[in-house]
């Protein structure tokens, strides 16, 4: 695969990312909803302050350690993946890598820059996020929350039986994180490396073993 051809894929999913953030961020408040097909898909504003899923990380100081992280993995992945090129790896790996690739940068720069870009969406009094407002963002640089938005509560409004262990009659749905497309692209990128790994890497070719030297020149011995 070339560099070009992985790079168009890149930009595609970046792109993409962050045209649907930017959208989201200038048209809805925070915790604002709308169906898009049935009740199985839908826009739910939300903005993330750790890693994907939703999953946290320790507060302000764990906020900058997991956007450093987020950059030094980016940094790392450049390299990798011209190595990756170079070295002319299986086409479908590099794919799946450029897609974690697009997805960890997609979010690197929600983390980065869209504290300073934009202003604070506050869910009680409804207001939709301006870009570039007159009084500064709403953080500073490495603080900006990842925004998520895709949410496909596909099974909600029932409980867990009451025989089932630990959460017997909780309530149960399914599917309930709220996503972006990077976070999408990057399990997109794992799942396709976990279900084609033998396909991407095979394994080496055994060699038959050679003929032992002495059975070989018994085989070749005249007959008497």
């Amino acid at each position: 695969m070339k560099g070009k051809q992985l790079a168009f894929l890149i930009l595609l999913v970046l792109f993409a990312d962050q045209a649907l953030k930017f959208y989201i961020k200038t048209h809805y408040y925070v915790g604002e909803e709308h169906k898009v097909l049935g009740s199985w898909f839908r826009l739910h504003f939300v903005e993330n302050e750790g890693m994907a899923w939703g999953w946290k990380f320790g507060g302000g100081f764990g906020k900058i350690v997991l956007t450093l992280f987020r950059l030094v993995a980016v940094i790392f992945g450049t390299f990798y993946l011209r190595t990756l090129i170079r070295k002319k790896y299986h086409k479908g790996f590099i794919i799946c890598a450029g897609l974690i690739y697009a997805g960890a940068l997609g979010n690197l720069i929600d983390s980065l820059f869209y504290g300073m870009i934009f202003e604070r969406s506050d869910p009680f009094m409804q207001n939709v996020a301006k870009l570039f407002p007159a009084g500064g963002g709403y953080a500073s640089f490495l603080h900006g929350r990842v925004v998520d938005m895709l949410y496909f509560p596909i099974i909600r409004n029932t409980h867990y039986p009451m025989w089932f262990p630990f959460w017997g009659g909780d309530e149960f749905e399914f599917f309930s994180p709220v996503f972006n497309l990077a976070d999408a692209s990057i399990s997109v990128g794992v799942i396709a490396i976990v279900i084609w790994q033998q396909k991407f890497f095979p394994a080496p070719a055994k060699t038959a073993a050679p003929l032992d030297h002495v059975t070989l020149n018994e085989q070749q011995a005249p007959l008497k």
